[in-house]
């Protein structure tokens, strides 16, 4: 937020900032971390940042949350990003938490809210084999029996963190309407009928493939109503695609770091490469898209806190389009500027190239974006 920070977010931010330093600010201790970065998620240092208070960064006080807003969050986790701090399942918690607590009972809030609180992780499981970005198309279904027990059956596929979480909000059909008739799960990790079988991708394991076969549920494990997921979904997005948006803000600011340091060693012809006036155009066209991001970001960020029930999907497309389409673009050009070594796994780049590729297809694709956004211009 540049200027708009107040003092507690800049000191928020600089505590993020020493803490990324001093626990992963070198290769060899992130490597340890992540099983040499085929893991997005450290268990053993996301609890560090449970026991400093930072995964309640939004959550409500009662819950053990420090009662930020939706900024404070993002700030989170642009700086995490930043710092590459190996808390990918913070990602889909802060989303799913969410959820939890616009929509779910008491009961649920109290249990899943403080154990985010705590260091747990959440996942949220819509996508199938064949929906995709048509949400409605799902086709795992939920049917409830005469003592008022949920049977599921049905396959989830791209489940980022699900097989790290604690428990995972689950989207399945209850009823024929294509949107009107899907609700919401409480599911709990280790409940009987769920086999989760992780999926290889270029950047390591942190998608799965989630299983159902009989998997039964108690009546009160609906989060909200029974038949109102679809407008339950709707009303997070603002937090998911801002929550994403930030994440790739702050692999984007990483990006271009390290690319204008190794361009101003780096020497040819006599003189450092960043010097020549085609890399120092480039560097000046990244950072001028950076800052317009960071300000777009934040600011629909800071709309979000301050009118809580209004929609922005119109701005909260329009961020994540852009900060997941920059982050794609500077670490490609990043690897560019570098050259063989920018592919090369001596160096980062390849690693956030990798993490920043995928980011323009999950949580709503580019595409997805831009037609929300020309939606809402009555197109």
């Amino acid at each position: 937020m540049g200027s708009r920070l107040t003092e507690e977010q800049t000191a928020f931010a600089a505590a993020v900032r020493d803490f990324a330093k001093r626990e992963c600010g070198t290769r060899e201790q992130r490597d340890a971390l992540t099983d040499g970065g085929r893991e997005a998620h450290s268990p053993e240092l996301y609890r560090r940042l449970a026991d400093l208070g930072w995964l309640g960064v939004c959550l409500p006080e009662e819950y053990g949350g420090s009662g930020g807003g939706t900024a404070d969050a993002c700030l989170f986790l642009e700086e995490t990003s930043y710092g590459m701090v190996p808390c990918g399942g913070f990602v889909t918690t802060v989303i799913t938490a969410k959820a939890y607590e616009r929509f779910g009972s008491e009961r649920q809030r109290r249990e899943v809210l403080s154990g985010v609180a705590r260091g747990d992780v959440l996942a949220v499981a819509m996508s199938e084999p064949g929906a995709g970005s048509d949400v409605g198309a799902l086709r795992c279904r939920a049917r409830q029996e005469r003592d008022g027990t949920w049977v599921i059956d049905g396959q989830k596929t791209w489940i980022s963190n699900a097989h790290c979480a604690e428990s995972i909000l689950l989207v399945a059909r209850t009823g024929q309407d294509k949107h009107g008739g899907l609700t919401m799960f409480h599911l709990p990790a280790g409940t009987p009928g769920v086999e989760i079988r992780g999926i290889e991708t270029m950047r390591g394991r942190e998608v799965n493939d989630v299983h159902l076969t009989d998997v039964r549920l108690p009546a009160d494990s609906v989060v909200g109503d029974v038949d109102g997921g679809w407008r339950q979904l709707m009303a997070g997005l603002n937090h998911e695609r801002l929550f994403l948006a930030a994440n790739m803000l702050g692999l984007a600011r990483r990006a271009f770091d390290d690319a204008v340091a190794y361009v101003r060693e780096r020497e040819q012809f006599g003189r450092p490469v960043g010097s020549f006036q085609a890399l120092r155009h480039r560097v000046a066209d990244l950072a001028t898209e950076i800052e317009c991001t960071r300000l777009l970001v934040r600011e629909v960020a800071l709309d979000c806190d301050a009118y809580p029930e209004k929609l922005f999907p119109r701005e909260a497309s329009m961020a994540k389009l852009k900060a997941t389409e920059l982050a794609k673009r500077v670490t490609l050009e990043g690897m560019q500027m570098m050259g063989g070594y920018g592919y090369t796994t001596e160096f980062d780049m390849e690693r956030h190239l990798r993490a920043a590729v995928v980011s323009t297809v999950y949580g709503g694709t580019s595409e997805i974006q831009r037609d929300v956004i020309g939606n809402t211009f009555g197109l």
